[in-house]
């Protein structure tokens, strides 16, 4: 994919790495426009601009080139365009919305591309309807074609959908008819707990291939709204307005610019400004290192506009997220995640009252969504993380939900030891995707919480974390480096599988909600289908879409 940058030299030896840095000068599949309080965001993938060879971007289909473009396009409206209020995603191509994935390309990708593929899109489209709920942002899907898969799923992430009524168009989701695979995910659940479609219309929905035209599709739920082609682009900006008349973002403000990010990558991993990944590839391990600013951070508002995207939060957060994803698709066997810290707490516990006083300006929580979702990202990743607390560690506040994110911790028991502290972000500010606090998530009863917020701003060593229940284990200086030692080699050793599964199903206690769901099955239902011979075998539906010859299914229902 040509306008993706891949000069960053891999960590490990390989094909180049994929790269989540772009600009908008050298997107090929998107075209963003600006007409204040509308921004429309037209969808015309070039069939030529595959990520990968062998497959061509036919009738409006995507890879993760084209998701990678989407994601960046989201960013850069949040924060550099607060007088956007809605969101119009639509098609250059006439008759044509959006095919959905790429079915050449999900054939000859590997089960991890396919996985990881999904699980990124998914974050794409969670993320607007994240931004719907907390940022003020609203998302019209003005469908003005056919409109399938993957296509029907970007429409259903959006607040509204408005579809042509050209008496040909319809709106489908055809993966098990066509595929022999879940529609989605993301599609499938959306449709039930999202639009309520009742469960045996979506049964018939999603087992019919040529899905369903605007009059029944807006009887069963499947759309809000339709217009014939004559009225759509009229009716497309009443929608887009009346979304907008919602929405509580600022008109006549200027944005935060999205400085292209500053990092090195070597052979020993990646270097950010606040963050350094030091990959270990002989242990299957990155250790991840926070790194507490020097300087005093931005806190009043003037300061922190000036600032822009270099203010802490922001700054770490876009660190974090493009170390989680390089990870996460550039290096597939690093299945162990060590988060470590260094420098003064004074700063962060100081960017974190910023951020609690300052909520109510548009900038600011837009950052403070952008690292609940990184943090979101960070805990739906199939990788296993240790936080070690050391000497010198600056687990505080923001950077303290890294050791409650973790699958377990260690912190050092030794006099003029190592302290972590709780700041009032650690009390809902950042919920994880069930809704929840860490903390809520760690403890489920409110009297455990309101015993915890009376450490609220206190340095608690190890005897008083482990008492309170914020870390797992508090071995001392003689014991800690076997004790560390022998559980990384122990992590290391056990069946990634297995604990892709484990770590699922721990992370998220309590009430399921529409997030939880789509990851849960993204987790488990689409990594057993995608690797059954009934998708991916060599007669496989996958494999021989296009061919002109039947999948041959094993019949046997498991």
């Amino acid at each position: 994919m040509a306008p993706v940058d891949r000069d960053a030299a891999d960590a490990t030896d390989g094909p180049s790495p994929i790269e989540f840095a772009i600009e908008p000068y050298r997107y090929r599949h998107w075209k963003l426009e600006f007409a204040a309080p509308i921004a429309r965001l037209s969808m015309d993938v070039d069939e030529d601009g595959g990520i990968d060879a062998g497959y061509k971007l036919k009738l409006n289909s995507y890879d993760l080139g084209v998701d990678i473009e989407l994601h960046d396009a989201l960013q850069r409206i949040r924060f550099e365009h607060p007088e956007v209020k809605t969101v119009v995603i639509t098609s250059s191509k006439p008759r044509m919305f959006c095919s959905g994935a790429n079915i050449y390309m999900l054939g000859l990708a590997s089960h991890a591309q396919k996985v990881n593929f999904c699980k990124f899109t998914n974050e794409t489209r969670n993320s607007m309807e994240h931004s719907s709920r907390h940022s003020g942002l609203r998302f019209l899907a003005a469908v003005n074609g056919a409109c399938a898969g993957g296509g029907y799923e970007l429409a259903l992430a959006c607040d509204r959908i408005l579809f042509v009524d050209d008496r040909s168009s319809a709106v489908s989701l055809p993966e098990v008819a066509l595929l022999g695979v879940l529609p989605g995910t993301g599609g499938l659940t959306r449709l039930t707990d999202k639009r309520g479609v009742r469960r045996d219309l979506a049964d018939v929905f999603c087992t019919t291939q040529e899905g369903q035209r605007a009059e029944r599709a807006k009887a069963w739920r499947l759309i809000d709204e339709s217009a014939t082609p004559g009225e759509f682009a009229a009716a497309v900006e009443r929608a887009a307005l009346d979304l907008a008349a919602h929405s509580d973002r600022p008109a006549n403000t200027p944005g935060v610019v999205l400085g292209r990010l500053a990092r090195r990558a070597d052979a020993k991993g990646y270097h950010y400004r606040y963050l350094d990944v030091a990959i270990e590839p002989s242990q299957r391990v990155a250790v991840l290192t926070f790194l507490a600013p020097e300087d005093r951070v931005a806190q009043n508002l003037d300061e922190i506009l000036r600032s822009g995207a270099s203010w802490y939060p922001l700054q770490l957060a876009r660190e974090l997220d493009d170390a989680i994803l390089n990870l996460r698709f550039n290096h597939l066997e690093i299945g162990t995640w060590i988060f470590k810290s260094h420098g003064p707490k004074a700063e962060i516990l100081a960017a974190d009252r910023a951020l609690m006083l300052h909520l109510d300006h548009w900038f600011v929580r837009e950052v403070k969504n952008f690292y609940e979702r990184t943090l979101a990202r960070l805990e739906v990743s199939a990788r296993s993380m240790i936080a070690l607390i050391e000497r010198h560690s600056c687990f505080a506040g923001s950077l303290m939900e890294l050791v409650l994110a973790a699958d377990r911790s260690y912190m050092l028991d030794v006099e003029q030891g190592p302290e972590i502290t709780l700041s009032a972000v650690n009390f809902g500010a950042l919920p994880q995707v069930n809704g929840r606090s860490r903390l809520a998530t760690r403890f489920g009863d409110s009297a455990t919480l309101d015993n915890l917020r009376a450490l609220e701003g206190v340095d608690l060593a190890a005897s008083a974390a482990a008492s309170a229940g914020l870390v797992t284990f508090t071995p001392d200086d003689i014991d800690w480096d076997d004790e560390i030692r022998l559980a990384i080699e122990e992590r290391t050793s056990l069946s990634p599988d297995a604990l892709t599964a484990l770590e699922a199903s721990l992370r998220f206690a309590g009430n399921e909600n529409l997030a939880t769901r789509i990851f849960g099955r993204l987790t488990a239902w689409q990594n057993w289908v995608f690797v059954r011979p009934n998708a991916s075998g060599e007669y496989g539906a996958l494999k021989v879409f296009g061919s002109g010859r039947r999948a041959r299914f094993d019949w046997k229902r498991v």
